[in-house]
């Protein structure tokens, strides 16, 4: 791997859009971590990319757990020194999901501690080492179902999840501004597990804007909700 090149992080990186994500990044030449919660699904990810002649490390990651956090930055520190990009793209949509007089709150919990509370968490312990790049970005995978000016019913601890993660993109691109990049996407509906076979797009458009803010957009480009390409409504 060139040592030049940015070193990029991915949760959730084994399947679907994230998946997608480490194979662009990594035909564009970026040093990519795929990280996943078990490791034979994270390892096969990375066969696969290698399979294309694509380079990838694997680290396992549980993005609910500080000591599976600390022990990537520590790999990290050890194995780059710094990193360039941080693409929180690992969440979660439950089987539990309901309209919002009927969720569970122990769904909402769960659903929030994925989806909200482990980009938050990875960030902040990351962020030493984001600082150390001229670079820094964080990407937070995002939904249109998490936007309060469109906002709609039902998916109620998903759409509470996506809606609290821009939140946090917002209040750590005001808290980093000049230092590190913070940005919020939704990827559209894309055929995914997750997203199911009906969806209208595939993985390849659904990474699009992710790898374009990781690599290409401009440095100043900072605190806001995109879809390819362009600002949305938060």
């Amino acid at each position: 791997m060139n040592n030049g090149a940015p070193v990029i992080l991915v949760t959730g990186g084994n399947r679907g859009i994230g998946f997608e994500i480490c194979r662009q990044l990594a035909n564009r030449g970026a040093q990519v971590v795929l990280t996943a919660r078990k490791e034979e699904a994270g390892r096969e990810a990375v066969e696969k990319l290698a399979a294309q002649k694509l380079t990838a490390r694997f680290h396992p990651l549980d993005v609910t757990s500080s000591d599976s956090a600390g022990a990537l930055r520590d790999f990290l520190e050890r194995t780059f020194g710094r990193l360039d990009v941080l693409i929180n793209n690992a969440g979660i949509i439950s089987d539990g999901e309901a309209s919002g007089l009927e969720v569970k709150l122990s769904i909402v919990r769960t659903t929030f501690e994925t989806n909200t509370l482990g980009p938050l968490q990875l960030s902040q312990m990351l962020m030493p080492l984001l600082k150390r790049s001229r670079t820094g970005r964080i990407v937070n995978m995002s939904s249109g179902m998490g936007s309060l000016s469109d906002m709609s019913g039902g998916y109620t601890a998903y759409r509470i999840s996506k809606a609290a993660l821009n939140a946090v993109t917002g209040i750590l691109a005001a808290e980093l501004r000049g230092a590190v990049a913070v940005n919020s996407m939704c990827p559209g509906w894309v055929r995914t597990d997750m997203g199911g076979a009906n969806a209208e797009r595939d993985v390849s458009q659904g990474a699009d804007t992710a790898v374009w803010l990781a690599l290409d957009a401009p440095q100043d480009l900072s605190g806001k909700f995109l879809r390819d390409r362009k600002v949305i409504p938060w």
